[in-house]
């Protein structure tokens, strides 16, 4: 056993630096087929070492041109942490004139990353796994915040019934909402995630108990009694989180929020 583990160690290099050549060469589809190659020959564990070992920013540049697909290997192998810390760049592939002139659209996009990669498989405890890792950070909150921004009222509704119900949630609101499942799952996954996610988007709020009450205006282009963050600024946020590539991105201190949920 240890035998074989070995020369499937000694492609790996090999296979890293292939992939993250055609990544940069924009030749996501022949990425593909070297992983492709290399599950056949030595199974899912090489294509998610070699995810694993790949620079953030070019799993996140590999990802990005596979949203919402079902046919990635690399969607549905990446490690959690590796995603997660991918995250981080995410925002550095949008063109500048798309944030300012379509917010809505950037965020659907990422909603259909997000998604594509928490539900590649049906596995509860790998998405569970995928869903703490990425909202463990910062750029992680912000990103689950941008994807809530294009529902508040139903993430508001599901705030609640969380509050009230605890495990029993049924995700079930007043308007029918792509989003609102992976809230659920989020919240379900990671308390303190869900917090974050809900603090990003209502930054006045200490805790997600003070949101039960809010009523936001039916007319969204209303103002709100209460701050909310709009998509475009949430989205400028996490340009602002992006980091220097010869920094690999780390959870911040800050604290962790409520109490189990869930309990």
């Amino acid at each position: 056993m240890s035998d074989d583990t070995g020369s499937k160690n000694e492609h790996l290099p090999a296979l890293t630096q292939q992939v993250g050549d055609l990544v940069l060469a924009g030749s996501l589809d022949h990425a593909e087929e070297v992983f492709s190659k290399a599950a056949d020959e030595h199974g899912d564990y090489a294509v998610a070492q070699v995810l694993s070992d790949l620079p953030p920013q070019v799993t996140a540049l590999h990802l990005a041109g596979f949203d919402g697909g079902k046919t990635s290997l690399a969607t549905m192998l990446v490690p959690p942490k590796a995603w997660a810390d991918s995250l981080a760049y995410i925002a550095a592939t949008w063109p500048d004139n798309l944030i300012e002139d379509d917010p809505e659209r950037i965020a659907e996009n990422l909603f259909n990353h997000v998604h594509g990669v928490v539900y590649a498989q049906d596995d509860e405890e790998r998405r569970n796994e995928l869903l703490e890792a990425a909202s463990a950070t910062d750029h992680g909150a912000t990103i689950f915040a941008i994807m809530w921004s294009l529902a508040p009222r139903e993430i508001l509704e599901v705030a609640g019934e969380i509050l009230s119900k605890g495990r029993y949630v049924s995700g079930q609101t007043s308007a029918d909402s792509d989003i609102v499942p992976l809230a659920v799952d989020l919240a379900k996954a990671s308390e303190d995630g869900w917090e974050r996610s809900l603090l990003e988007l209502f930054p006045e709020f200490r805790h997600s108990a003070e949101m039960a009450e809010i009523e936001l205006p039916d007319d969204p282009d209303e103002e709100s009694e209460f701050m909310q963050r709009s998509t475009r600024d949430l989205l400028l946020r996490l340009r602002k989180q992006v980091p220097s590539v010869r920094s690999m991105p780390r959870r911040s201190p800050r604290r962790s929020l409520g109490s189990d949920i869930f309990s």
